[in-house]
Parts: structure tokens; sequence; C-alpha cells
């Protein structure tokens, strides 16, 4: 049986993780922190693009195939763990959308519902909403709670016979001709058949030791968690930058920070500020709510958002699926589909041309 070492323990490393373990696989997931506890469990769970219509093409395939995988993979992931991932289709509201005409074109054009709201209809679809004259509904996006999405994955995972190595930093790669043969870690070194780097922010700098120069680094995002009655936001509110996404028990995060500061995952009280006036902004009622908690993760940030999926150009053993961005939830079903089907041989059921490694130049 082949073997993958899968370096990077987020929602992409275990999406893919799960897809070849199901094609037969033997897969060992190596973290350099701990499972699940980066990008993916510090996102907010939105599962489109924001303003996807400001997306290039190549990612809008991505993203609907992912839409209408999630419902079955969550429902699946519920079952085998016990753990309710909390899918929910709230839908996307953006009040105020200056680029409207583009909005109904991207959307006739993908075949994806789109309302046009006045002010009467929006204040219906979202009574707690400071006034505007209008806005767009997108009715069918939905939302994940993100951390128990994460967990959820573990188990099953687990279950299902993969095996998980955590606080095992990889901190460089021994080759033999065109393969890579080992891996070195802070735990020593170890054999690899078949690597799959989906290390997120830490995927540049990691490739950068076997001779790949991908430009992905790392992006600052904080959130703020607020709690409130359950119902008071009934959807997710987009408004340029900053979001609201409303839980089922009430708590609401508001987002996001966009902040280019290395590694350094501290938040700011600063931030907390900004967030917090950008939530009271859109919903009145948010300026008196207790903030809960306070985070930042680390996007993988690439300078066209989109991620890079493919074989390594000089180590046929080598696989990367990285750089997701701002949509590594958003586009994980479709990539772990697609990596996975490189690595074993198979026809991807997508076409990803676009997020071929080259394009790094």
């Amino acid at each position: 049986m082949a073997h993958v070492t899968v370096v990077g323990g987020g929602v992409i490393g275990l999406l893919a993780a799960r897809e070849l373990r199901a094609a037969g696989l033997d897969v060992t997931v190596l973290d350099r922190s701990q499972i699940g506890r980066e990008s993916s469990w510090a996102g907010s769970g939105i599962l489109s693009p924001l303003h996807p219509w400001r997306q290039p093409d190549a990612v809008h395939p991505f993203s609907l195939w992912s839409q209408r995988a999630y419902p079955d993979l969550a429902a699946t992931l519920a079952a085998e763990s016990g753990i309710d991932p909390q899918l929910h289709v709230s839908g996307l509201l953006l009040p105020a959308c200056a680029d409207q005409g583009a909005a109904h074109a991207w959307a006739s054009r993908w075949q994806v519902p789109l309302e046009s709201l006045d002010a009467a209809a929006l204040h219906r679809a979202e009574p707690a909403l400071a006034p505007h004259a209008g806005g767009l509904l997108l009715p069918q996006v939905a939302q994940v709670r993100n951390p128990r999405l994460m967990r959820a994955l573990r188990v099953a995972l687990q279950q299902a016979g993969v095996t998980f190595e955590e606080q095992c930093e990889v901190r460089g790669f021994a080759q033999r001709d065109d393969r890579i043969v080992a891996l070195d870690t802070c735990h020593g070194r170890r054999p690899v058949d078949l690597l799959l780097v989906t290390a997120g922010a830490w995927t540049g700098e990691l490739l950068r030791g076997c001779g790949l120069n991908l430009p992905i680094e790392p992006v600052r995002g904080q959130i703020l968690a607020l709690q409130t009655e359950p119902g008071l936001v009934r959807h997710v509110v987009l408004a340029e930058d900053h979001y609201l996404v409303p839980r089922r028990d009430g708590l609401v995060l508001a987002g996001s920070t966009v902040e280019h500061a290395g590694f350094d995952k501290t938040p700011s009280p600063v931030a907390a500020v900004t967030l917090r006036a950008a939530a009271a902004r859109l919903v009145p009622a948010l300026a008196a709510a207790p903030q809960v908690a306070h985070w930042a993760g680390l996007r993988p940030g690439s300078p066209d958002g989109m991620p890079y999926i493919g074989r390594h150009p000089q180590f046929e053993n080598v696989y990367v699926s990285a750089g997701h961005y701002r949509s590594g939830l958003t586009l994980a079903p479709a990539s772990a589909a697609v990596i996975s089907a490189l690595i074993t041989g198979q026809r991807p059921p997508l076409e990803g041309a676009a997020y071929r490694l080259a394009r790094a130049g």
C-alpha cells in the first residue's frame, strides 16, 4: 500500500487525507502545531468567497462544486464522529452593495440565485440592520462552525486509520535523484513515499527548502466574538471588508482585518476597536453586546488570491495544495478531490490548470 505523508493539518490537508484514505492509501498527517488549530480554526466559516463576482473566473467552479459537496460532507462527518459541524444555510446579505451590475452578471453566468432588495425588503430580511436604501441577497450561501468541523474531521479520520503527529515541524528535505526520500523534522529524519504539502501560511517558507519558490505569505486576520440573543442577526452580513457571521446560539463573529505582519498572531486592541465599530455600524445593537473572545489567524496569502495545486516540477513524488488565502474552507472539498486524483493517477473532477504551480514563475 502506498503511503502519503501530508504536511499540514488544516482543512486542506485533512480533506485531502480523507480522499486519499478512501482511495486505499496509507496516510500520516504531520503538523508543526496542533491539528486544525491554525487558519482553518481561526476563520469565520463562510462557505463562499466574499464578493464572489470580484474573484478570478477559475475560482467559481471550485467554489460552487465545494458548496454542493458540503451538505453531504457535514452530515457524514457528524454521523462518523458524533460532532455536528453545524452547517447552516444562512444566506449572504450585502447592504448598499456598490457593484450590483457586476453581481447580477456573475449570478446569471454561473446560475446562482441572487435577489435585489429595496429598503423595506432589506428591513424584513434583517430587522436589526441599520437602515440602508437596499442591497443584495445570495440566499444559498452557507456557513459552518469551523472549529467543530475540524474536530469532526480529526475524529472521523482517526477512525478511518489516518495517523496524526502533532508538534512535528518539518525543517528540511533529503532528496535522491528526482524524489524526496525523507523529511528532516524536529523529531528526527523520517522516510517518505509520497509527499503532499498543505502547510498553509508556512508553505512558501517550507518549500524553498526543496527548490520551489511559491509566493505564499502569512496575512493576519482578526475576529471578535460577541454574544447576543439568538436571531438578532439572521444572515451573514457583508459590507466591503467587514462582515458579521451569526451562529445558532447567538454568538456573532465580527471580522475581519487584513494585515501583513509576518507570522505574528497577536490580537491587537486597536483591531478590536475597529471591528466593534464596524459591527455596530451594521447592527447598532452590537455596540453593547458582550465581547467573549478576540483572536487572530494567519491566512496563506497568494498574489492573485488563488491557490497552488499540483505536482512539484522537480520531484515526482511531491505535491502541493496551498495558498487558498481567504477561501480555504470555501474551496477545500474541490481542492481535496483534485489533488487526491492527481496523486492517485485518476481523472480530476474539475479542471485545475489555472492553479498550476508554474504560474508562480
